[in-house]
């Protein structure tokens, strides 16, 4: 399903940005694996609506995989049969690593990394009710200190098929300097393959690999505004400006064709991104704000970019 003897690389799930249209672009332009967006068992499991929507993939989305967050056996369980009843799904992931307040006040995410038999016991219930071929978490090195061997070794022992590892500690948020060591120090350890993520990007990703002897990457935050990021770590060198015209223009294609006319208005923090930096980013950014017609919405992309 996953070649890790290729050095395969993931887009790692993101809130308000990896859903559908993205992930159908980066997966067309040397993104290996995509993982939806994170979706509440708890949510999932009393059949919210918007939670079955954020699972649809795209036809070019293979191999796929299914975030979920939870702590709660029973409705984890039932998330997993929901998703039992889906097709198109490769594996279900369980999410042991996010920081946001309001998920960890919910003894999910990384708030798991306190209760290391609770994380167990939510990924067993995982593997030993799914019906998909892989069952997968992604982790970070520990809530307040590093315990980053112990957590992937209770993941490795609930029956995972690849840990994919944020080289930072919850308190480290976003902004601490990420621990490649430790994320090397888990590949050591486990036999399970190990897909190193954190503040990876073009320039790094080779050493990246060096250092940690990772099976694969996950790349996150740099492929915002910048989904040709996973075609730069592939050939080693940046892509022309029309290959990223093409990109931004298949990805408001995509958009319409997912959200219909309401993605203009989802696109609007895309092109935000996309126009960072570039000369007269700030009077496109101003005209596209005001744009409301799909036809001038698309023409005065093509023009800017």
């Amino acid at each position: 399903m996953i070649d890790f003897g290729k050095k395969p690389l993931f887009l790692a799930p993101l809130a308000g940005f990896s859903d559908l249209p993205l992930r159908s672009v980066v997966k067309e332009f040397g993104c290996d694996v995509t993982i939806s967006e994170m979706i509440s068992a708890n949510a999932l499991a009393y059949d919210s609506a918007k939670s079955i929507k954020m699972i649809q993939k795209a036809s070019n989305e293979t191999p796929y995989i299914v975030q979920i967050a939870g702590n709660d056996l029973e409705n984890v369980k039932k998330a997993v049969e929901i998703l039992n009843s889906i097709d198109g799904i490769d594996g279900i992931d369980l999410n042991c690593g996010c920081p946001v307040p309001k998920v960890v006040r919910q003894e999910s995410g990384s708030a798991l990394l306190k209760n290391l038999d609770l994380l167990k016991r939510v990924l067993q219930t995982i593997k030993n009710t799914s019906n998909k071929r892989l069952t997968t978490a992604k982790i970070r090195l520990g809530f307040d200190s590093k315990i980053h061997v112990d957590v992937a070794k209770a993941c490795e022992e609930a029956g995972v098929d690849y840990v994919a590892v944020h080289g930072r500690t919850r308190a480290g948020g976003y902004t601490a300097n990420v621990d490649y060591d430790a994320i090397g120090q888990i590949k050591e350890t486990v036999k399970i393959p190990v897909v190193a993520n954190g503040d990876i990007n073009a320039k790094n990703a080779n050493d990246v690999l060096a250092q940690t002897k990772a099976d694969a990457l996950m790349i996150g935050r740099a492929s915002i505004g910048n989904p040709w990021i996973f075609l730069e770590i592939k050939h080693g060198k940046s892509v022309d400006n029309d290959t990223k015209k093409r990109i931004i223009i298949a990805h408001f294609q995509a958009m319409i064709a997912h959200y219909g006319t309401h993605g203009l208005n989802i696109f609007r923090k895309h092109l935000h991104q996309y126009s960072k930096g570039m000369d007269g980013a700030a009077v496109f950014r101003d005209e596209i704000n005001r744009i409301n017609d799909e036809d001038k919405f698309f023409d005065k992309i093509s023009s800017f970019f």
